[in-house]
């Protein structure tokens, strides 16, 4: 689960709608095996072995969904005030990220890595690009 900022660092700078989507789109694809699928201009959605760990709409502001654990759903939304509900999905599963008072590079990174272990971690055994248990520490190894 995502956490704030410690207080000996720097806040990260907050990210705007199209910064949002960008940083989002950015960690999504990145990530082994992920493929961008958009629907029409301005909504996409990134897949893993054809299951959807991100999508992204527009309201009156961007939104990026990303799938999260049921416990950490509840906790995420009382903790960020840019998580809100997944926007048009399983409100237990999903969340909605927003452009806003702490929304960072730092936090999307995390959610949307998550929401792609949680997904990997669903698929059958052969079709898994990563190892979700090991993933995050040879993520961390490379340089």
């Amino acid at each position: 689960m995502a956490t704030n900022t410690p207080p000996n660092e720097e806040p990260a700078a907050l990210l705007t709608d199209d910064a949002l989507l960008t940083a989002a789109l950015d960690a999504a694809l990145a990530l082994p095996a992920a493929e961008l699928y958009t629907f029409a201009r301005g909504f996409e959605a990134v897949r893993v072995k054809g299951k959807w760990f991100l999508n992204t709409t527009v309201r009156e502001l961007r939104i990026v969904n990303v799938k999260a654990e049921p416990l950490d759903v509840l906790a995420l939304r009382q903790e960020y005030a840019c998580i809100t509900p997944g926007y048009h999905m399983n409100k237990k599963h999903w969340i909605s990220i927003q452009p806003g008072t702490d929304a960072t590079e730092d936090l999307i990174q995390e959610l949307v890595t998550d929401s792609y272990l949680l997904v990997v971690s669903s698929l059958p055994r052969a079709e898994r690009p990563v190892d979700p248990a090991t993933f995050e520490q040879q993520a961390q190894q490379k340089p």
